[in-house]
């Protein structure tokens, strides 16, 4: 379910349930790109079900889902729209348009093309923990982490919101582990490493499915290479790279959690049990051996909004995104 991992602290003091959270979603539900409409995001049932609930709460864990919906349209046909356009205004009036005609023919030439193009949907798992106070986001992508935190943020009053950071930064961490050949505790260091200089050359070395507990490696180190990426494993039971960023992708369930299920297929419900119920613990060990959790841990409330003047709207009054 979750295949790369963007961790939030949520600050003390939000206080929310489920039905507050549906409402404050339903605000935004998800709708398909009209004719002329570039790109649409929102909300959808989490369980793919039709007019099914926008959150869903699962053994005490509450889990959303983002929807987007892109047209594409390649920018060489844009062009080439662009240039069909330009070409009959000179044949018409014997002159070339200025820059900024061309700005409005490629306006024009897009409004034409976007009922035509095809569209690309993606859609992005959010995990709210209230007892840990996380929100967790399933993407590698920091932009699209940003638009999500951004409308939970818009959405829920009293929502406040700082990406997790540690004592220890990963990097300094992944190249003392490197360095030492001392993983931490109930970790293991994998076969996939990135590391990359800080000089101007910008030098990169890669290794996949390489043993990495050789002096080659050691030696990169030392010469100021800093690694961006190294696969791990954590106690036989989930295995992730780990960036310079405090990311976590290519997150796998190994099959020591697998054959513990079974044949018994569960369904969404036990899907997301195992899932969070792993990670969960991950993310604990994982905070504990880069040395405990930094600035997000004390992140200040959200102040309360103050009450609206009789005449004067207030964000609830304007359902923001």
């Amino acid at each position: 379910m979750f295949k790369n991992i963007i961790v939030y602290r949520i600050a003390e003091g939000w206080q929310s349930d489920l039905t507050t959270l549906e409402e404050a979603l339903a605000r935004v539900p998800f709708a398909e790109c009209g004719a002329t409409q570039e790109r649409s995001a929102g909300w959808v049932p989490p369980r793919g079900e039709a007019h099914g609930p926008l959150a869903e709460s699962v053994a005490g864990q509450w889990v959303l889902r983002f929807m987007t919906e892109a047209k594409v349209l390649p920018g060489s046909v844009l062009a080439r729209k662009v240039r069909e356009k330009a070409e009959a205004i000179e044949r018409e009036t014997g002159r070339k348009p200025g820059k900024k005609e061309s700005n409005e023919l490629k306006d024009e030439a897009k409004l034409d093309l976007l009922p035509m193009a095809f569209t690309k949907q993606g859609s992005t798992w959010v995990w709210i923990d209230r007892e840990a106070r996380t929100l967790v986001i399933d993407s590698g992508s920091q932009g699209r982490a940003d638009e999500i935190t951004t409308a939970l943020v818009e959405q829920l009053p009293g929502l406040s919101l700082a990406l997790l950071d540690t004592q220890t930064a990963p990097q300094a961490a992944m190249a003392h582990w490197l360095r030492e050949q001392e993983p931490p505790a109930g970790f293991t260091v994998d076969r996939e490493c990135e590391l990359k200089s800080p000089m101007e050359d910008k030098a990169v070395v890669r290794y996949a499915r390489h043993p990495l507990d050789i002096d080659e490696v050691r030696a990169h180190i030392e010469t100021g290479k800093l690694p961006t990426r190294l696969a791990m494993t954590w106690d036989d039971r989930v295995s992730f790279v780990l960036t310079e960023g405090l990311q976590l992708k290519k997150v796998q369930l190994l099959d020591t959690v697998l054959d513990a299920q079974g044949d018994d297929d569960g369904g969404f419900d036990a899907d997301v049990t195992i899932a969070t119920g792993e990670l969960s613990r991950l993310l604990v060990d994982l905070v504990q051996a880069l040395g405990g959790e930094g600035r997000s841990a004390g992140i200040p409330a959200a102040p309360a909004p103050a009450a609206p003047q009789a005449g004067v709207a207030t964000p609830e009054d304007d359902a923001p995104f």
